[in-house]
């Protein structure tokens, strides 16, 4: 990987670290607790509570994503970064450009 390429990862990575916490903000928002005394009916509250828990998991993966993406971010600098952590072989950069919070390349993520 070539210095304009590391430059091109690390920029899409901050671009995502920014979108991811903008949904991380509207999902804080989406999740907070039903009050009991609103003034909903049954199956809106039903609605409501099914949608929260479908908003909290999405709220999960969007912080489990943030910190994959921190983490990689973090070896950006390293001369090892866009190298498989198990072969050490570079992960192609149109990998890591669809997924920058890729660790593994291709072979070694499809062995599992």
């Amino acid at each position: 990987m070539n210095d304009q390429q590391r430059q091109e990862l690390v920029a899409k990575m901050r671009l995502e670290l920014d979108a991811i916490d903008a949904e991380i903000a509207r999902l804080e928002d989406a999740t907070k607790p039903i009050a009991p005394d609103n003034a909903i009916g049954r199956v809106s509250r039903m609605d409501a509570i099914g949608n929260k828990m479908i908003n909290d998991r999405g709220l999960d993966s969007a912080r489990s994503r943030r910190e994959q993406l921190e983490a990689v971010l973090d070896k950006a600098s390293s001369p090892d970064f866009g190298s498989c952590m198990i072969c050490m072989a570079p992960i192609p950069v149109q990998r890591l450009l669809a997924l920058p919070e890729s660790t593994l390349c291709m072979r070694c993520a499809t062995r599992g």
